[in-house]
Formats: C-alpha cells, sequence, structure tokens
C-alpha cells in the first residue's frame, strides 16, 4: 500500500453495555478511497466520529499522517487536515451558497463564523469559494439562497463546504442518503471527479456507488471488521455477502 494517511488500532467505544467500536484496526493509503459499509448499527458513523474528534474513543489509537491525534479536539484535528459531511446536511441555508463556502474557507483559516459580512465580500474568501462551486457544479446557484436548493444541491453544497479547508482527509457519511436516481448519479460523478485531490473516506448505503468508486472497501459488522480488499474481493468473500451484501438492498 501507499504511504499511509489514516492509521487505526484497537479503537473502542462503549455506550453503556453497548460495544460500537470493537477493537477496530483500519489503514488507508495516502489518495486512497475507502469505503466502509455494513448493516444499520454496525457503528460506520460512530467510528468517523471519533476519526473527526466529536466522539472521544476508550480506547485505541488514531495516526493521521504520522502524527496520534487520539487526543486532538475536532478543531484541532480539522486544522491538520481533516474534514466531513453529515448524514443530515449542514449548512447555513438563511446565507448564500457563496457565502457558506466562504464562511467554510475563512473557519479553515482560523478565524471566526462572527465575521460573515467581511467573509461575503472578501476576494480572497470569494475567489477560491467560486471556482470551488464550480468544481461542485453549482456555479450557477452561488447568489442563491442556499435554503432554495435542492436537496441533491445542498448535499453538493457541503461537500464543497468541506473541500474549501484543502483536506487531506475527507469523511463522507452517506452522501448519496435520501437522493433519487438522478441526484445519486450526479453525486456519484462529482465523487469520482474530487476522488483524485484526496484521500476519502466513504460511508455510504448505495452499493453500485461504493463498488465503482471505492479502491478498497471495509465491512462492519457489531462494531467489528470483519473484512477489507479490493470491491472484487469483497463481492466475493462469503462471509460478507452472508452478513450484510445479501440483505443490503433492502437496508
Amino acid at each position: 500500500m501507499a504511504e499511509s494517511t489514516l492509521t487505526i488500532s484497537g479503537l473502542t467505544k462503549r455506550f453503556g453495555g453497548l460495544v460500537v467500536s470493537n477493537d477496530l484496526a483500519l489503514e488507508i493509503g495516502m489518495g486512497e478511497t475507502h469505503a466502509v459499509i455494513g448493516p444499520n448499527g454496525a457503528g460506520k458513523t460512530t467510528l468517523i466520529n471519533q476519526i473527526q474528534g466529536e466522539l472521544r474513543s476508550d480506547r485505541g489509537k488514531i495516526v493521521f499522517r504520522g502524527e496520534d491525534i487520539s487526543n486532538l479536539s475536532a478543531p484541532q484535528r480539522a486544522r491538520l487536515g481533516i474534514a466531513r459531511t453529515y448524514q443530515i446536511t449542514s449548512i447555513f441555508p438563511e446565507f448564500p451558497v457563496i457565502t457558506n463556502v466562504a464562511l467554510a474557507r475563512q473557519v479553515s483559516g482560523g478565524h471566526s463564523f462572527r465575521f460573515i459580512r467581511p467573509a461575503a465580500t472578501d476576494h480572497s474568501l470569494t475567489a477560491p469559494a467560486r471556482e470551488i462551486l464550480q468544481r461542485v457544479g453549482l456555479d450557477t446557484r452561488m447568489h442563491d439562497l442556499a435554503q432554495d436548493l435542492s436537496h441533491g444541491e445542498r448535499r453538493q453544497l457541503e461537500i464543497a463546504m468541506a473541500l474549501a479547508s484543502h483536506p487531506a482527509l475527507l469523511l463522507l457519511d452517506e452522501p448519496m442518503a435520501g437522493m433519487g436516481g438522478q441526484d445519486s448519479a450526479r453525486m456519484k460523478r462529482l465523487l469520482a471527479e474530487i476522488k483524485c485531490t484526496c484521500t476519502i473516506l466513504l460511508v455510504e448505503h448505495d452499493m453500485d456507488a461504493v463498488f465503482s468508486l471505492a479502491d478498497r472497501v471495509t465491512v462492519l459488522v457489531s462494531g467489528r471488521n470483519i473484512a477489507t480488499g479490493s470491491p472484487d474481493e469483497i463481492r466475493a468473500n462469503n462471509r460478507v455477502r452472508d452478513a450484510y451484501l445479501g440483505h443490503a438492498d433492502g437496508d
């Protein structure tokens, strides 16, 4: 494997008597798109929350680009180059699209969200925001309010906001959740375009997207990593098929 962007070992998280991450190990190579799949309740979002720093692990180590970040806060991890999206879109609906991205760019530089007006008019923020919006296909909507975007467009905007920080690692939590066929196809094209720009950890239920985008796939069941391999290896794995893929269409 190429030099690792992220190495996880012994990661464990409990909520009372429920073990959600169970001695997890995971390695993601630099520039790799690595998908994490599994049934509902497998611990996929909990894993992302631990990597991003929103949730502190009970045990284990997270190493990002050679640095142990296990005890760093979410803002500290963001400054090192970790960005994420959420299952439920997280944007500023009352602001124009371009202002959303400019604000994300501003905060990635260590500044506060308090300075909304300067962010909206500062060329050093709006110029890169325009470029990013063009990349994600929202350049024609940049002056519209974010609240007026469709569900799929809001997902595109959230990815644009994540890209504004030039992340080394992008954590995508079900970016196609709730999308129809046309929006899903558009999102797949977008992810295919940006996958060469950074390392991606993708949590997604759309198996067509997973197998077309991922370089490698990890399967979680009940907080455990039961298999990691190429898409072809995961498809052919009988244990994975019994545990998840045979039921994924109805998940």
